[in-house]
């Protein structure tokens, strides 16, 4: 059984270029998969970012009351909302 050798990924100029590359190109060219570990990051976040939305004073008074019925942030019950009808 004969073992191809690797070849280094490319440097990039920018994110962009990178995102580029691995959107067409298989990591199996450059990477022995079968030498990897598995790893646990159980503090990783994902990233977010913050936005303005502007609501109905009425309906941001529901979203609070609901969710403090289910005892969570009226933040995280809108995020847990959009998220399932994104889905």
């Amino acid at each position: 059984m004969s073992k191809t050798t690797k070849t280094p990924p490319p440097t990039f100029a920018t994110e962009a270029d990178e995102r580029a590359y691995w959107e067409s190109h298989d990591s199996a060219e450059h990477v022995d998969w079968s030498k990897a570990n598995r790893v646990r990051m159980p503090n990783l976040k994902p990233s977010t970012t913050s936005i303005s939305l502007r609501l109905p004073v009425s309906l941001l008074e529901q979203i609070k009351i609901a969710a403090n019925k289910r005892d969570v942030p009226y933040q995280s019950l809108i995020k847990i909302w959009l998220a399932e009808k994104v889905r």
